[in-house]
């Protein structure tokens, strides 16, 4: 996904906070990864989630969750 697509999945309108907020620090924690990393600027970046990001959705939903 590109931060558009990011932002509008999650209902945010401040492009500043989305990154600042979302973006960064899950970069940081190593949860999502950036297609083009050599060029963090680029128009064409996009983000995935990393083996990390994919287990730590996994445990969140938790086989409990999502069942009411």
């Amino acid at each position: 996904m590109n931060r558009r697509q990011i932002q509008k999945a999650l209902g945010l309108k401040d492009t500043k906070h989305v990154r600042k907020t979302y973006l960064l620090p899950a970069l940081q924690a190593g949860l999502i990864e950036m297609t083009i990393p050599d060029k963090p600027r680029s128009k064409k970046q996009c983000y995935r989630l990393t083996p990390a990001g994919r287990d730590y959705l996994h445990k969140s939903k938790g086989p409990d969750r999502g069942k009411n």
